[in-house]
């Protein structure tokens, strides 16, 4: 067996990076790689991915109830109202990443996400301009593609912080724009057959 893949005692295969906790297995189970096109739940995954900058996933899938009450649920027009006050507020609540850089920058981005819904139609026809043209083969050492770099350098000139293209393809994995399910996990399949019913959001008509 690969070793990227780790077999529960009851015989079930999945990608070794979620290990035996449960809270990263079930993450890895029901949510990663699905694909999304919901503005609210892209803007999380982004805004949670900034916070894992220089850390663990595991340590924000853990602390992800607290972001989530701290950051009105992730809610895009209540985030970019967000005062300084709210910013003080947030960075004494020990539930959360307590780092102001971030804190700012996902208000900022917050601000930024209403003027891309505007000009492109939805927050997710602008993300998934960027998903490959093809599929590419599982490498477990990738941590950035063409793709998320482009994603990274128009994020960043529209005024983006904390998303740099190892940022972005962590996004993308989560995601769905990409099947980064090792194919012995059983996973993979699934995802495979999501990816493929999806149907991709279109940005707006000038």
């Amino acid at each position: 067996m690969s070793k990227y893949i780790l077999q529960d005692g009851k015989g079930i295969s999945r990608c070794w990076w979620c290990g035996e906790d449960p809270l990263y297995a079930k993450y890895h189970d029901r949510e990663w790689g699905l694909p999304s096109k919901h503005d609210q739940k892209l803007f999380e995954k982004i805004s949670l991915e900034g916070f894992q900058a220089g850390l663990s996933w595991i340590t924000i899938l853990r602390k992800r109830e607290n972001f989530r009450k701290g950051f009105a649920g992730f809610d895009i027009n209540q985030v970019a109202k967000f005062s300084d006050r709210r910013v003080e507020k947030l960075l004494g609540d020990e539930g959360i990443i307590r780092h102001r850089g971030k804190i700012e920058a996902t208000i900022n981005n917050a601000k930024s996400a209403l003027e891309m819904q505007y000009e492109f139609g939805s927050l997710a026809a602008f993300f998934w301009q960027f998903e490959p043209k093809r599929s590419s083969k599982f490498d477990a050492k990738r941590a950035t593609t063409a793709e998320s770099t482009s994603m990274s350098k128009q994020l960043r000139k529209l005024g983006w912080k904390f998303v740099g293209p190892t940022t972005c393809y962590s996004f993308m994995q989560a995601m769905g724009f990409v099947n980064d399910h090792h194919t012995a996990c059983f996973r993979y399949d699934f995802v495979e057959q999501a990816r493929a019913k999806f149907r991709r959001p279109k940005t707006r008509p000038r």
